[in-house]
């Protein structure tokens, strides 16, 4: 599957969708890797530090900020502080459950 976005004809733009919505029904997260699509079960993925969630998503802040050229870039920076502060809330919650 040709998967560059500048490339991909209205078929495989389907094709993609029509697998990231079937996997997401499933319970998994289909994300783009450099090597094309990946998929993960999203319980598992998310077990990740904040850190390894965005690595996998392309969303570190330092990436984001190279695609300002583009304003969607505010919203994925965004998206990266929110992963983040999630996580740490979840960590701090957990840690005060086990105590």
């Amino acid at each position: 599957m040709d998967i560059l976005p500048e490339k991909m004809s209205d078929k495989v733009k389907k094709k993609l969708k029509d697998m990231v919505l079937a996997e997401a029904k499933k319970g998994n997260v289909v994300f783009m890797t450099i090597e094309g699509p990946a998929i993960a079960n999203l319980d598992e993925f998310i077990k990740q530090s904040a850190l390894g969630i965005l690595y996998d998503l392309n969303r570190l802040p330092e990436v984001v900020l190279t695609f300002i050229e583009d304003p969607k870039w505010v919203n994925d920076y965004a998206v990266s502080l929110v992963i983040s502060k999630l996580k740490s809330e979840i960590e701090k919650a957990t840690a005060k459950i086990k105590r």
